[in-house]
């Protein structure tokens, strides 16, 4: 009797596990529009697959990143992405890797990885990194968790939630980071709210952020430096 009952009990915890598992795939880009004429284009969640026969060793290679970016720039930052984009072999590997450079108090500005955790790691300076959670329940703040990280320290940030890392010495820093998607897209929250094309409304934003519109117009008339 214990036996057809412990069998039972395997049996149903195969069949939830199966249900569980039986769920759309992530996406790999912003969107997918679906097409009737199957004739009109094709598109994969992803990149389509190159041929077996002709895959070569250098599908699987980057060069370059031991090489510093220009970090001249109005955030004082540049992000060098390695992703399916630039990298075909991790094709639905599921993984990617930045190398960030920043200049002496430069800034990786608030931002989000739609489809991607972050885990992060300073090979040179000292950086001041942080990230906001998503509103746990009503009359309550979003919280802020941060951390001052140096050479050999690690920090996680968690899949879609707002981001930043900040140099606050007085040297250059530089950080690698590796992200749980092939393309795990990047929204950096100032240009998209304030540089989007075309620009939002200015009475949306000002009363969305409480502001005189004057202000929000002339945050939406400056240039949006993108780091990436």
């Amino acid at each position: 009797m214990a036996l057809k009952s412990f069998v039972l009990i395997i049996a149903i915890l195969a069949v939830v596990t199966s249900i569980s598992h039986a769920s759309d795939p992530s996406p790999l880009q912003d969107f997918c529009v679906a097409v009737n004429d199957s004739m009109t284009t094709v598109f994969v969640n992803g990149k389509v697959c190159k041929d077996p026969k002709v895959v070569t060793a250098d599908d699987f290679f980057k060069s370059g990143l031991n090489v510093a970016r220009n970090t001249s720039n109005n955030v004082g930052s540049a992000v060098t992405m390695v992703n399916v984009n630039n990298l075909p072999g991790l094709n639905t590997l599921g993984i990617s890797l930045v190398r960030i450079d920043y200049a002496p108090y430069g800034l990786n500005p608030p931002h989000t990885h739609p489809r991607g955790t972050e885990v992060l790691t300073v090979l040179e300076g000292t950086l001041y990194v942080g990230f906001v959670l998503s509103k746990p329940g009503p009359n309550m703040k979003n919280k802020l968790f941060t951390k001052i990280l140096h050479p050999g320290d690690v920090f996680v940030f968690p899949i879609g939630l707002i981001h930043f890392q900040f140099n606050v010495g007085k040297t250059k820093a530089v950080a690698f980071a590796g992200l749980s998607s092939q393309n795990p897209g990047v929204i950096t929250i100032a240009n998209a709210v304030f540089g989007s094309d075309p620009p939002i409304n200015g009475d949306i934003l000002a009363k969305a952020f409480q502001v005189d519109k004057k202000v929000v117009d002339y945050l939406q008339s400056q240039f949006w430096w993108d780091n990436n």
